[in-house]
């Protein structure tokens, strides 16, 4: 008897020690990443309440960009590429180093300030992979925990700003290898992004919440509606992909020289701001997600002029994310769309928004994740439905050249293809 208990408890001691272990490894990510992205989303938010202030500062942009170039090439890192190198970290590529952080929050912070059109939870991932790989090194982890703790970083700052956990968890876990989802780092992550959620609520900065209106009665009519609506989202998702890819291209094939190309992609921007007049598709477009999901949107070529505005942004070596433009583009679209197919604007504009987010990261769980932690429970099977949609549709595409789709979309087999 007591041999079968010892037996037993060996059995049990590793699972222990695992556990022992990752709590303290995720909560100390978690922590470090929890006022790392409560610093970065105040500093975000005041920017953007400058630039609404003073809208002379786009005229900056130009100067922003040649400080962000500038800054990159001084510390060595003049050819990073982004979130593509915290992807590829995790499948045993080269580690991002600590100095990343500092540089993509400057970048971030000056793209935002002088109205470039970028997100922030895309810095987030760069940030909380370089700071959670620090920590790695620091604590000399062998390369599959240092995998883990990079991912753990991932989790901990998307989580911190977008107020998400969950989503973030599973975005942190799925992203990497489409359709491999490794379990062992599933607490770990999910303890870091709930204690890096903790810091910015506890501090007074909120999450990311919307009111879902407009809901249809659940049936075969309103299903097929909400399937139309998702498979244009699928459609516009593969051609934001290409936008910014071959924005990318263009510049860096007729402006090689990298100063040139900043200014030319802030002059661009400025002429279309100019010409637009609103100044609604400069920085991250918050305030007009809130109007869309609300069922209003200036006008039904808004997503495509966000589409625009980001590319030009981005290709052009400014810094941000993309995942707030692509709520922008999916939220103003089913806003504009959805009526066509016989759906409320405001439902419209949430199904689009998750739908697209989907059809770009090729990450259907957290997407469906992400529809509850936004709008709540309701409309569940209407967004999974989206969801499965657009991820089945979107192809190869990807913004993340780096992701890797483990097995096909479209049938049981292995794939091991990268998206394009």
């Amino acid at each position: 008897m007591a041999q079968k208990l010892k037996a037993r408890l060996a059995a049990v001691l590793p699972s222990l020690r695992a556990l022992g272990q990752w709590a303290g490894l995720a909560g100390l990510t978690g922590a470090a990443c929890g006022l790392a992205g409560a610093a970065f989303a105040w500093c975000v938010a005041q920017v953007a309440a400058l630039r609404t202030a003073h809208p002379w500062l786009l005229f900056l942009m130009p100067l922003a960009g040649l400080v962000i170039v500038f800054s990159y090439r001084a510390a060595g890192m003049a050819n990073d590429s982004g979130t593509n190198r915290i992807i590829a970290s995790v499948r045993g590529g080269e580690r991002p180093p600590v100095r990343l952080a500092p540089l993509i929050f400057l970048g971030s912070v000056l793209t935002h300030l002088t109205g470039g059109s970028a997100g922030r939870e895309g810095a987030a991932l760069q940030i909380g992979g370089s700071i959670s790989a620090g920590i790695g090194r620091l604590l000399r982890l062998g390369d599959r925990n240092l995998n883990t703790i990079i991912q753990c970083g991932m989790a901990g700052l998307f989580s911190a700003l977008f107020g998400t956990p969950l989503t973030a968890t599973v975005f942190a876990l799925e992203v990497v290898n489409v359709g491999h989802f490794r379990y062992a780092a599933l607490f770990p992550c999910l303890l870091s992004a709930l204690i890096a959620n903790s810091i910015p609520r506890a501090l007074g900065l909120p999450g990311e919440r919307y009111a879902l209106s407009g809901l249809p009665e659940l049936g075969a009519v309103s299903l097929l509606q909400c399937g139309a609506l998702a498979v244009l989202a699928a459609l516009v998702s593969i051609a934001f992909c290409a936008l910014m890819h071959e924005a990318g291209r263009l510049y860096q094939k007729h402006l090689p020289n990298p100063y040139l190309r900043a200014a030319a992609g802030a002059a661009l921007v400025i002429a279309l701001t100019l010409i637009e007049g609103s100044g609604d598709y400069n920085g991250a477009g918050g305030p007009i997600i809130e109007l869309a999901v609300e069922g209003q949107v200036r006008a039904p070529w808004s997503f495509a002029l966000k589409m625009l505005f980001t590319a030009l942004t981005l290709g052009a070596g400014f810094r941000g994310g993309e995942i707030v433009p692509t709520l922008f583009i999916g939220s103003t679209l089913g806003c504009a769309a959805g009526p066509l197919f016989g759906l409320d604007p405001a439902f419209g504009a949430a199904v689009a928004m998750i739908a697209l987010f989907c059809g770009v990261v090729n990450c259907p769980l957290a997407s469906i994740f992400l529809s509850i932690e936004l709008f709540g429970g309701e409309g569940l099977l209407f967004f999974a439905l989206a969801c499965s949609l657009s991820f089945l549709l979107s192809g190869r595409y990807s913004l993340y050249s780096s992701q890797n789709i483990v097995y096909s979309k479209l049938e049981a087999r292995l794939n091991h293809e990268n998206t394009h």
